[in-house]
């Protein structure tokens, strides 16, 4: 399914009213006597804050449920920009109430609450830590691996920390029944991570898969496929992706996300097809077949749905971003579909089109209409040059019956440019579908 706006506009208005519990709770049964206007708004802004904390670990607990209709890459992308606020609502915490009352400096201070001090100042070192990682993890080459350990841990420390410290100071918490609601609330979200880290583990370690071929592509890319030992596998809609772990434990530190690149209608088989972009994916060339595997998923929304199956379909890929779609086009041409299909496939050089040969022949199976964009063609070259541009799209417009859908998949340049383009063509927003590889 797709969420309408209102259906997500709900789901951000649930976010809200459930950053803002603490608010509420601070102010129900027996109240303690008002304190200067900035204290207070000094407290409040600690309470959101970590309750936007807590809240992150249900976002990026890759519930299929909850992320159905608004796509696992939108949700962690409202995670990163979430996370950013509730950091500046922690940090003002503090702030503000030493700007209001500098006595609370005191908290800080090891020679009079020497425990809390150390806690306190930790948390902030850890707040750091986690956004800087966060924001510039590529620059200070982490893996991300390293960093998807470190990130989880951090924030676990972080919240168990602010319960701490709303239980130490129990100004507005001094009920029991309060403290029971502050606890229980910490302890689901923790159990999040819990869920994630520890118990889908156990679940994936039921189900194991083994690499049957290792081959390669184009582009510096290597498909993987694998097919399932002592169960059916997994099925998906094509388009999706899943998390990837080779080895002999899914408790592995790798874990991957890579979008499906075979046929849905294949029986039971999945491949993923991976560009070396260093790390984990530069190893791929050297898995020996045999090796286990553990596969999490199906995730997202980038999918073939039932519109493009009766309506047809155009395409904008980049790069990589044209695995998604091969895995719509090996569906269709299975299922012996004749709508029409139209693809921009753009790539800097000849030798990096993945699927060349394949995509060729698909124009001979489906009806499919290929638009190869280069931006450094051989001197032999007949298609188009340069970008997918507004101009381009003019060039090979095709007719709309209002119902066809539009998959756009590639760097975040083009993907902006042609999403600007459709929209300006009267495309609404509903038959647009768009996915954006860096979402870890």
């Amino acid at each position: 399914m797709r969420y309408t706006y209102a259906q997500a506009l709900g789901w951000l208005a649930l976010y809200i009213v459930l950053s803002l519990l603490p608010l509420l709770f601070s102010v129900l049964g027996t109240t303690p006597d008002p304190r200067p206007f900035w204290v207070e708004f000094g407290v409040g802004l600690g309470f959101v804050g970590l309750a936007m904390m807590g809240m992150q670990f249900v976002l990026t607990g890759r519930f299929r449920n909850f992320a159905s209709g608004l796509g696992l890459d939108n949700m962690l992308q409202f995670h990163r920009q979430s996370g950013l606020v509730a950091f500046c609502f922690v940090l003002a915490h503090p702030t503000v109430l030493l700007i209001a009352e500098p006595s609370f400096l005191e908290f800080l201070d090891p020679r009079v609450y020497p425990d809390r001090a150390t806690v306190l100042t930790l948390v902030m070192i850890a707040l750091v830590v986690l956004i800087v990682t966060t924001l510039w993890r590529k620059t200070f080459g982490i893996s991300y691996e390293w960093w998807r350990t470190a990130h989880g841990g951090l924030a676990l420390f972080i919240v168990f920390a602010g319960l701490v410290h709303v239980m130490l100071v129990s100004h507005y918490v001094d009920p029991l029944w309060k403290r029971g609601i502050w606890i229980g609330f910490t302890a689901a979200a923790m159990f999040m991570l819990i869920q994630g880290r520890v118990i889908r583990p156990l679940v994936l370690k039921r189900r194991p898969w083994k690499v049957v071929e290792v081959r390669e592509e184009r582009g510096d890319s290597w498909t993987v496929a694998l097919e399932p030992e002592g169960h059916d596998g997994i099925d998906f809609v094509a388009g999706q992706f899943a998390w990837l772990t080779i080895g002999p434990t899914p408790f592995s530190l790798q874990q991957n996300p890579f979008t499906i690149s075979s046929s849905a209608e294949e029986d039971r088989r999945i491949e993923f097809t991976i560009k070396v972009l260093g790390d984990f994916t530069a190893t791929i060339k050297d898995i020996p077949e045999g090796t286990c595997a553990f596969v999490e998923g199906p995730f997202g929304e980038f999918a073939l749905n039932d519109d493009a199956q009766e309506h047809g379909a155009v395409f904008f890929a980049g790069g990589v971003g044209i695995t998604p779609v091969m895995s719509m086009l090996r569906t269709l041409r299975d299922q012996g579909r004749t709508v029409p299909l139209q693809l921009f496939y753009a790539n800097n050089r000849l030798e990096d089109v993945i699927f060349y040969e394949e995509l060729q022949e698909l124009q001979e199976e489906l009806n499919l209409e290929v638009i190869w964009v280069l931006a450094d063609p051989p001197e032999d070259w007949h298609g188009e040059t340069g970008f997918i541009t507004a101009e381009l799209m003019d060039r090979h417009k095709s007719e709309d019956d209002g119902e066809r859908r539009y998959f756009v998949c590639g760097p975040g340049a083009m993907m902006d440019a042609v999403e600007s383009k459709l929209v300006q063509r009267g495309i609404t927003g509903r038959r647009i579908f768009s996915e954006r590889f860096d979402i870890v």
